[in-house]
């Protein structure tokens, strides 16, 4: 697939009724020589719309339109191309939590959690947050925390607050959510038009600030085994990741299984279908994900945690 089908299809398929802005930038640069030319000069995984629109979002201290975007790639092409090879699509959605904790809630306590791929860490706020499930409220450990909304169906196991005492995460690429860099770039990949989202991350983030927890750098299958030994003795370890094994090859995937056997831990996925677990979709939501238990599926998730359907 060339460059250019590449932005059609991400028009058609991932933006059109997500973000006019995104579906409209995308056919726009998808016949726009100038910013294909640009994005020859970077590696192909480095091509991606994502990145590119959040790299440009990030400069220009706002979204981009088609001229703006194309005045970066051509008079500021070495800054664009520095910022996007600097850069991950890290998007750090605390809105998974909501997904996450049915999950958490059906293991007996006190819970140690180590998330993989954990960006900024939010996600490992978990028990910070509040959360409306329409029909059950819970509330958080801290009050100022967002509140997140996730509509539930299903024969879901009985919603609680889970009892965590420990926490730590592994990234490639560590972001502090007291940087204002990485705040901004984190804001920049949330897209136009999603202002709840938005306002959600700026909430999880403060969040964040007020209750530190550490990410280490390094790699899933390096890093975890020391992080594992860490934890405290007494605790339940429970493994996690929420849209990470997509961008890992099938190899990696399997070993990264093979080690949570290893290490006698609790694993939990929140990925897309296949990335774990091959299951069909339900027919009355698009694009969900599958969450697993130890390679089991137990539900489908929608991947920004607005719905879960228990299995």
């Amino acid at each position: 697939m060339t460059t250019a089908e590449n932005y059609r299809r991400f028009a058609e398929n991932e933006a059109a009724g997500r973000s006019a802005a995104y579906e409209t930038l995308a056919r726009a640069v998808a016949s726009d020589p100038d910013v294909l030319e640009f994005l020859s000069t970077l590696p192909a995984d480095k091509r991606q719309p994502n990145l590119l629109f959040a790299a440009a979002g990030h400069m220009l201290r706002t979204g981009p339109d088609a001229d703006t975007l194309r005045e970066l790639a051509t008079s500021q092409a070495e800054g664009l191309r520095a910022t996007m090879l600097a850069r991950r699509t890290q998007t750090n959605e605390p809105g998974r939590c909501a997904t996450l904790l049915p999950a958490l809630a059906a293991l007996d306590g006190p819970l140690a959690l180590i998330e993989v791929g954990a960006s900024a860490g939010l996600c490992l706020q978990v028990d910070r947050y509040s959360y409306d499930y329409g029909h059950t409220r819970l509330t958080g450990r801290d009050p100022q925390a967002p509140t997140l909304r996730c509509r539930a169906d299903g024969p879901y196991p009985e919603l609680r607050m889970p009892e965590v005492t420990w926490a730590a995460g592994i990234d490639l690429n560590p972001l502090d959510p007291s940087d204002p860099e990485d705040r901004s770039w984190l804001e920049c990949l949330v897209w136009p038009g999603q202002t709840a989202r938005r306002e959600r991350l700026v909430s999880a983030l403060a969040t964040a600030q007020r209750h530190p927890v550490p990410v280490h750098e390094g790699d899933l299958l390096e890093a975890l085994p020391d992080l594992v030994a860490q934890a405290p003795r007494e605790a339940r370890v429970v493994v996690f990741h929420s849209a990470v094994l997509a961008y890992v090859t099938p190899r990696v995937r399997a070993d990264f299984a093979e080690l949570t056997r290893e290490l006698g831990v609790v694993w939990i996925a929140n990925e897309a279908p296949g990335v774990v677990a091959d299951v069909g979709t339900p027919r009355f939501e698009t694009s969900p994900f599958v969450l697993t238990v130890d390679g089991a599926p137990t539900a489908f998730t929608h991947p920004h945690g607005d719905w879960i359907h228990w299995r």
